[in-house]
């Protein structure tokens, strides 16, 4: 069984989607194990205690310096034994050593085409606005392999999701997740529990 820690921001949809797939059984061989926000007011805290989830809170703001939160947050996924680390959403930088010691265990989804969109400040509905203000007229999203760069890991699974006429960011980011991350964020822990995904020559490759 691949064990899964979630770590999130906010509402906690991706979470959701990985909560409801893996409940369903269209995710099998995988388990969330815990949940860890930076914000305690965060919903995803609420819809993990709602699914038995154990889930804690480890804000950078209860440190005094950026050194000491790394160290508690390292410390906090350490002990929860992941195999796989996913990030659905979460607005903190990963220290440098747990991207060294949990190299190719760390996944993150991005709501459009990496390279497209995507790097530092890009996040959330500013991902979207960017879309629109460019014109492009396809988006989507991505699931990769966290280094350590900013969306610059391998790529998994990216879905394109069409850009319609009168969208604005918010009914953007609403299909992109629909249609796009609520379905590419399962499939590839399924992928990843299944051993079906490895990294070659930097590459992410899927068996």
């Amino acid at each position: 069984m691949l064990r899964v820690l979630v770590c999130v921001s906010g509402g906690g949809t991706n979470l959701q989607a990985l909560i409801d797939s893996m409940e369903s059984g269209a995710v099998k061989g995988a388990k969330i194990i815990r949940v860890i926000s930076n914000n305690r007011n965060a919903y995803a805290l609420e819809r993990a205690a709602k699914h038995g989830i154990a889930s804690e809170c480890i804000s950078p703001k209860d440190y005094d310096s950026r050194e000491e939160f790394n160290r508690a947050f390292l410390q906090s996924v350490d002990q929860a034994e992941p195999d796989l680390i996913v990030l659905a959403g979460f607005l903190v930088v990963i220290p440098p050593e747990m991207i060294a010691k949990y190299r190719n265990r760390i996944i993150n989804i991005h709501p459009s085409l990496i390279p497209s969109f995507c790097g530092t400040g890009c996040y959330g509905l500013k991902v979207h606005e960017k879309a629109l203000e460019r014109g492009v007229k396809v988006t989507g999203a991505t699931v990769h392999y966290v280094d350590e760069g900013t969306d610059t890991g391998p790529i998994i699974l990216q879905k394109a999701v069409e850009i319609l006429p009168d969208d604005t960011p918010q009914t953007l980011q609403r299909r992109v997740m629909e249609q796009a991350e609520w379905v590419l964020l399962p499939r590839a822990v399924e992928l990843i529990a299944e051993g079906r995904v490895g990294v070659e020559d930097g590459r992410a490759v899927i068996r």
